[in-house]
């Protein structure tokens, strides 16, 4: 989330007020009817991200690199509990095109509906919102991602500007699609038998990919339909790209029951014993 000054707000003011409201085929925003974003005291989340397995910041203004790198906020800011809405800095600002992959004590399953959500902190006015959007990948292994099918169907005629609104109705799949307090959910049914090399059952890991947001050929990034991402660009200050508040589960992995624990020794011993006797050459004539 970029931050400013006093006078930047009244130029904020006058460049949101030139938005122009594009109903699209997806979702609305959150508080509006049929949108599916997920409130972060949602009762259906049962875990969080518990550890951050690596952080690539990306630059603050990819046109322009003497900036440096964005640096707001810790890594341990994208773990537990979404409280963006509570405690607007406590996120992880990822810059142009910068990445963070989260670990999770109990891997999050294919389940009914929605399997997980990532929560920004975005802020609305009126139906349109101040969004800065991410990529979503996961992996069972930790070593190979594959990405949710993303859309973006805002017009890139003009840049997004850095103060600029999107509508979220053009927008599906993308991390940051819904304002703080407020998860954008993904479905691993989405993800089924893409690779082998992922379980949608056994997923441990989810990376966030920054969408730099820039319609320039030399800097933009694309949907899986080859559409250039617009979203407010540049955002150059120390909290560029996307801000990562949280990353909840809602379809886990189930721990064995204590009547499983309890049986597996016999299990075992049981195994054993006919593993023995497989293996023991029968008598001639038998």
């Amino acid at each position: 989330m970029l931050r400013f000054g006093t006078s930047s707000i009244v130029c904020a003011v006058v460049v949101l007020s030139c938005a122009v409201v594009r109903s699209g085929p997806f979702a609305p925003q959150a508080g509006q009817p049929d949108s599916t974003a997920i409130a972060g005291n949602d009762p259906r989340f049962v875990e969080w991200a518990s550890s951050v397995q690596s952080l690539v910041r990306g630059p603050q203004n990819i046109a322009n690199p003497s900036l440096g790198l964005a640096s707001f906020g810790t890594p341990g800011n994208a773990l537990g509990p979404s409280d963006a809405a509570t405690n607007f800095s406590g996120v992880v600002s990822l810059g142009d095109g910068g990445q963070i992959t989260l670990g999770f004590d109990k891997p999050i399953r294919n389940g009914t509906g929605p399997d997980f959500a990532v929560f920004e902190n975005g802020f609305a006015s009126g139906s349109l919102a101040f969004l800065e959007l991410g990529f979503v990948e996961v992996s069972s292994d930790g070593t190979n991602f594959f990405r949710f099918d993303a859309t973006s169907d805002t017009p890139t005629a003009s840049q997004v500007a850095s103060f600029g609104l999107l509508d979220a109705t053009n927008l599906n799949n993308l991390a940051g699609k819904y304002i703080a307090g407020f998860g954008t959910p993904f479905d691993l049914e989405e993800l089924a038998g893409r690779s082998p090399l992922l379980d949608v059952d056994d997923v441990r890991f989810v990376r966030i990919v920054d969408v730099v947001g820039s319609i320039n050929p030399l800097y933009a990034t694309n949907d899986s339909f080859g559409n250039i991402v617009n979203d407010p660009w540049p955002t150059a200050s120390s909290s560029s790209g996307f801000d990562l508040d949280a990353v909840g589960a809602i379809n886990v992995v189930p721990e064995p029951s204590g009547a499983t624990l309890m049986a597996m020794p016999t299990l075992l011993v049981v195994f054993a014993v006919a593993h023995r006797l497989k293996r023991r050459p029968q008598s001639e004539g038998s």
